[in-house]
């Protein structure tokens, strides 16, 4: 097939600190994933972070089951399922499958000559654009935070929240801007007898609670579903797609943050979409601070006819003062982002940029 794989660790500075319930981050690391077969060059991202606080993945370990484990499958497979079957006996690490697997995505987009998003199903060229708002110093930081961010147009605003850091500031965004859309996303940093603190937040008129408890919890979350007005949304909780069954059938949540790395990539994602459709349960696709290779993987799930909510898929100049991509993610004047006409992600990486902030680099040949 003459298939060449190259992987990198990359980090990047942030433009600032972005603080969750589970702690900050100053610089990003990730695994940048490039296949080139017949002169064309299909690039993936795994958005494992340096330190396993989202998920038990790391970027040096992601680094390492692409090159130890899922190379070889990658350079064989024909297509994202035949890959996910061959790799079918790794054990979870979704973030490393997906960025294998959405090189291989944006490949087969390539050699067709269509744009990513028309291939997996897209239903709109441009995409409902969210921002998430970390953790601040102070209730008057946040609020200038939030008011910075509707100036440039995203059509909704996600807090961050964990105990201590709830009720009160949820309360002050509403007060001072009260039409807005809004919710809040806990990273699983409540119990389930922190209910009345949750309780507390019916009153915002909030579209949903993100993630409040355990981020391998199912159970729990459908008994809090019960004692609440506002929708549960989950997102750490379903890392597959038997996962979602699961949490339609125990009532664990009403709506589904799906973020395709987490997932282990584009095809569990549309599977995902799929069910989550056909029982008429709403998803949004979410971030993990991707450079604008995943920006593109992103940009394109998004597109997809169950997307009901804005997307936390903000411009690169959210969190990069300098992206990888060129042309860079820019929000629009109407608070969304373009679905590209160019085939694949449609934005070329800036190659010598990508080598600039690798730590590290693995070729197969």
């Amino acid at each position: 097939m003459g298939r060449k794989l190259e992987i990198f660790l990359v980090e990047m500075p942030l433009l600032a600190p972005f603080e969750i319930s589970s702690g900050v981050s100053e610089r990003r690391q990730c695994v940048i994933v490039r296949l080139e077969e017949d002169g064309l060059v299909g690039w993936g991202e795994a958005p494992a972070d340096s330190q396993p606080f989202y998920s038990y993945e790391t970027s040096e370990t992601a680094f390492y089951i692409i090159k130890e484990f899922l190379s070889k499958p990658l350079m064989e497979a024909k297509d994202p399922n035949e890959f996910l079957n061959k790799v079918r006996n790794v054990r979870g690490h979704q973030m490393a499958k997906a960025g294998a697997e959405m090189a291989l995505w944006d490949l087969e987009a390539k050699k067709n000559s269509i744009p990513l998003w028309k291939l997996l199903g897209g239903v709109r060229e441009e995409i409902e654009s969210g921002v998430s708002v970390g953790i601040q110093r102070s209730v008057d930081e946040l609020l200038r935070v939030v008011s910075s961010y509707l100036d440039e147009g995203y059509r909704r605003i996600k807090l961050k929240i964990k105990p201590g850091w709830d009720k009160d500031i949820v309360g002050a965004v509403r007060r001072e801007y009260p039409d807005i859309k809004l919710q809040v996303d806990a990273n699983a940093a409540y119990r389930l007898q922190d209910w009345p603190s949750l309780k507390e937040l019916d009153k915002y008129e909030l579209l949903m609670i993100e993630q409040p408890l355990d981020y391998d919890d199912l159970v729990d979350h459908s008994i809090l579903a019960k004692m609440l007005k506002t929708p549960i949304c989950l997102d750490e909780s379903i890392k597959k797609p038997e996962d979602s069954y699961k949490a339609y059938r125990l009532g664990s949540c009403s709506i589904i943050n799906l973020k395709p790395a987490r997932v282990g990539g584009l095809l569990n994602s549309k599977i995902i979409h799929d069910f989550c459709e056909s029982v008429g349960m709403p998803i949004w696709i979410g971030g993990m601070l991707e450079t604008g290779i995943g920006r593109g993987h992103l940009v394109a799930a998004a597109t997809l006819p169950n997307v009901k909510f804005p997307n936390d898929i903000s411009a690169s100049s959210r969190y990069y003062e300098e992206d990888i991509v060129d042309p860079p993610w820019e929000l629009t004047s109407r608070g969304t982002i373009r679905a590209p006409g160019a085939p694949g992600i449609g934005v070329e990486v800036l190659e010598e940029k990508l080598r600039k902030f690798s730590l590290r680099s693995w070729s197969s040949s």
